[in-house]
């Protein structure tokens, strides 16, 4: 099975996720329109933002019709609302993770759910997220179906949802459902998806003006660059960012930030010309060009002379640290493993899968469920677990993290870049808002090729607002990122006169 990049949507915490179950065909006696859907609430309090946030969770199945109007499987969501304010005008933000075939668990247990995911294996913990945003805007994370305990009613149903419009339709499906079911049709509304559901997020909002969307958000953009010259060039910066943090360059008392900007000039300009030029380059300034990416990427000269001044992720990948019998990472370049260790099936042969410079707090010495979930004897994940016993959802099915059957199965239409609808869609709604975070290390989604996409779409730069974090894939697995990720999305969902 070939994986296209996107596959790798937030996997970088799925190291501790526990077993993966990769059946599309999988049903149970659960998954049948027979029955009632399955939910569960519960009232807690947390601390986040240093406030005191009382709110109630809310985990439940939506029934989803395909084309024909039939039933033909279900999505889970786990809405966290807050009971001590008011709702009507409160922000609602409904959260996907991408893959194609990866649940939200990254994003709901590592960046902005109430609990937070720490420990690997068995000693794999849930504690409290003191950043979540819950402060400030309800949440709703959406497992699309294939993935968490979501489940297509029998095993050809799934085709009707494992493409790119049968997933956006049944994902924007369930959000009107939303909002209808918790009377909230008044309440401002924004959708976040990461790596592949950015793309996602982009075909929901083909029609953000019938939704009404205020604002989307996109983590780790998936931007199409396609042509002889513009995936080298949206490469080229996040090249120089990784040569940085190996030290394989002669920093010069800059930061990776500067870098990087300097990498963006150059792209855009010199790098850029010289390429376009092809064979009409003459050779002492090919030479030239050579010369100035090997002081800026930490690759020899007669390498990328040799490579027609074109690098793909794997020549700069298993070229830049070769010399020390090493590689980096794609999801973050920061990570490195053995050139002559045993080979894995991708993903799980990228080092930056799972990476992270923090170190896992101990946990907890005393166990309680409003505070953590260990693994017990006998059970699966802590992510289970907490479903169970703290959110009280009980489901026959095994909660999936990640499904790589599904993205074998997925149907790309033959579409291109889906970017274009929110250029379209903000174009059309003068008020809609986009909000873009990146990793400066992620060679998966380089941040400068995110850029480069939306403003070929057409994304007004006004109302963009651009992240930048010293991390990959997913930004928010070391805390000082967490930390200014979630203040950013607050600053961004808040009313723009209180900014």
């Amino acid at each position: 099975m070939v994986l296209r990049p996107a596959v790798l949507a937030a996997l970088l915490l799925l190291g501790s996720a526990g077993p993966l179950h990769a059946q599309v065909s999988q049903t149970s006696p659960a998954a049948s329109a027979e029955r009632r859907p399955l939910s569960a609430e519960t009232r807690h309090t947390g601390r986040f933002n240093d406030q005191k946030v009382a709110y109630r969770a809310v985990v439940a199945e939506t029934f989803v019709p395909s084309a024909s109007g039939a039933a033909k499987g279900s999505i889970v969501t786990t809405s966290y609302i807050r009971t001590d304010v008011k709702g009507a005008a409160r922000p609602v933000m409904f959260i996907f993770n991408g893959g194609p075939g990866a649940s939200t668990t990254p994003l709901h247990f590592g960046a902005f759910g109430p609990k937070r995911r720490v420990g690997e294996g068995a000693e794999q913990t849930l504690i409290d997220n003191p950043v979540s945003p819950l402060d400030a805007t309800d949440l709703v994370f959406i497992d699309p179906i294939g993935t968490g305990y979501s489940r297509p009613f029998t095993p050809e149903d799934g085709k009707a949802f494992w493409s790119r419009t049968g997933d956006a339709a049944s994902v924007r499906y369930v959000i009107e459902q939303w909002l209808k079911a918790h009377g909230r049709e008044a309440s401002p509304r924004y959708i976040l998806g990461q790596s592949y559901g950015t793309t996602r997020a982009a075909l929901i909002a083909k029609d953000a003006a019938a939704l009404k969307l205020d604002g989307v958000l996109l983590f780790a953009l998936v931007g199409a660059s396609e042509g002889r010259e513009m995936p080298f060039v949206t490469s080229l910066p996040s090249f120089a960012t990784v040569a940085w943090w190996h030290q394989r360059i002669d920093r010069g008392g800059r930061s990776v930030e500067q870098t990087y900007d300097e990498a963006v000039r150059y792209a855009r300009t010199d790098y850029v010309a010289a390429l376009i030029q092809g064979s009409s380059l003459p050779a002492d300034e090919k030479r030239k060009v050579a010369a100035k990416m090997s002081a800026m990427i930490g690759l020899p000269a007669d390498y990328i002379l040799s490579k027609d001044l074109r690098l793909s992720n794997r020549d700069f990948m298993f070229e830049l640290l070769k010399d020390q019998g090493l590689r980096t990472g794609q999801l973050d370049g920061r990570a490195t493993r053995r050139l002559d260790a045993p080979a894995q099936r991708p993903p799980y042969d990228d080092p930056g899968l799972s990476f992270s410079l923090e170190k896992a707090p101990p946990a907890p010495k005393l166990v309680r469920p409003d505070i953590a979930v260990p693994v017990g004897k006998g059970e699966s994940t802590a992510v289970e677990i907490y479903f169970r016993k703290t959110l009280g959802f009980e489901s026959p099915e095994t909660y999936n993290s990640l499904n790589l059957e599904v993205n074998a199965a997925w149907n790309h239409e033959g579409m291109g870049d889906a970017n274009v609808f929110l250029g379209q869609a903000m174009q059309a709604d003068p008020k809609l808002r986009l909000f873009w975070a990146s990793g400066l290390y992620d060679i998966t989604t380089p941040a400068y090729r995110g850029r480069y996409a939306l403003d070929q779409a057409g994304v007004p730069a006004d109302r963009l607002t651009a992240a930048q974090f010293p991390g990959g894939h997913s930004v928010f697995t070391e805390e000082g990122n967490r930390a200014a990720l979630a203040e950013a999305v607050r600053k961004f969902v808040r009313p723009q006169g209180d900014h």
